[in-house]
């Protein structure tokens, strides 16, 4: 027997999933906290075909550009918004948080707080600067970008990799065929891994309420009130003026990917939805070579949610510590908010 119409919707089996894992972690913790292997397993099958997916659909994307010109006034024209865009995201997010203040009044001391608990963090992260950063982009070897699924020297490979294929057309066009041919059965991998989405979104929201309680979680509730409404501000009022601009309306296309949406909100990770948002921008009539080129980029460089979500903790963080930031250390934390930001999904 057939289970009913909706439920064969993948964002219904989602919920559905999110659901039982919120119960499952809420009334058998420990099992729930068992359930952590569903969802790094779910992440991790996706993170596999991130790299080999950017590399083909870049390349496909520049080769089949027709001149470098207008792979240089495409890529142009995306730095150019992607920065704007997650500039603007990164004040909206110091500004809502200065105004609603959420961590004023917890009153936490520094003194009392483990420094061993982050010492893993810290000291695992060399203090780099821009030039640090820059040079970090480029791989030591190709093999070994591929290999850690480091996007942004998998992103500079791929762009340069198109440009000389781009650049000796037409005697490379069976070879931009293969790798677009060797894009679409990456695609298919997808189409599979996708449908254990429900399962790692079970487990990823099983062990969060199991692990760190329902209770605990609450207790956070002004911070994260503060991010996803500031987000939905964002997505309405910031991205709904862009789209209006270009003619389209922004509900439409959330109702297009709100299947993504869910993926993403399930899993706590936005690589998951990669591969099917580009597949859907090219359905909805958007040309391979600028899904190619600006989609991926725009992974690794128009992180607008997650630079409100830093900018947010930054100063929620420096508000329950009870330090006072001016107003030129604030504009300290966007410089490097807008440097750290990248590469984050």
């Amino acid at each position: 027997m057939r289970p009913p119409a909706l439920f064969r919707n993948l964002y219904v089996q989602v919920l559905v999933a999110i659901a039982l894992g919120v119960l499952v972690g809420v009334l058998f913790p420990v099992q729930g906290a068992a359930m952590k292997p569903l969802g790094d397993g779910f992440i991790k099958l996706v993170k596999m075909l991130i790299a080999p997916i950017v590399f083909s659909t870049v390349v496909v994307g520049i080769a089949q550009m027709g001149a470098m010109k207008d792979v240089g006034r495409v890529g142009l024209r995306a730095l150019i918004y992607f920065e704007v865009v997650s500039t603007l995201a990164l004040v909206i997010g110091l500004v809502v948080v200065t105004v609603v203040a959420p961590g004023r009044g917890l009153h936490i001391s520094a003194a009392a707080l483990d420094a061993g608990a982050v010492s893993s963090y810290t000291s695992a992260q060399p203090h780099t600067g821009a030039v640090d950063f820059l040079l970090g982009i480029i791989p030591d070897s190709v093999i070994g970008a591929f290999a850690r699924g480091d996007i942004l020297q998998v992103l500079l490979f791929s762009v340069l990799f198109g440009l000389a294929l781009l650049h000796l057309q037409p005697r490379t066009g069976p070879l931009v065929h293969l790798i677009e041919q060797c894009s679409h059965a990456l695609f298919g991998v997808v189409a599979l891994v996708m449908r254990l989405a429900p399962i790692g979104a079970f487990g990823a929201i099983a062990f969060t309420i199991g692990t760190y309680g329902l209770g605990s979680l609450l207790s956070l509730g002004k911070l994260m009130a503060a991010v996803y409404l500031t987000c939905a501000f964002f997505v309405v009022v910031v991205l709904g003026t862009i789209v209006r601009l270009t003619g389209f309306s922004l509900f439409k296309l959330l109702r297009y990917v709100s299947e993504e949406i869910i993926i993403v909100l399930g899993t706590s990770s936005s690589e998951s939805a990669l591969p099917r948002v580009m597949a859907k921008m090219e359905r909805l009539g958007c040309s391979k070579s600028v899904v190619g080129l600006v989609v991926p980029t725009g992974y690794s460089f128009n992180l607008d949610g997650a630079t409100l979500y830093l900018s947010i903790c930054v100063l929620f963080l420096a508000q329950a510590l009870g330090v006072d930031l001016s107003l030129g250390e604030q504009i300290m934390a966007v410089l490097v908010l807008m440097l750290t930001s990248k590469g984050m999904a």
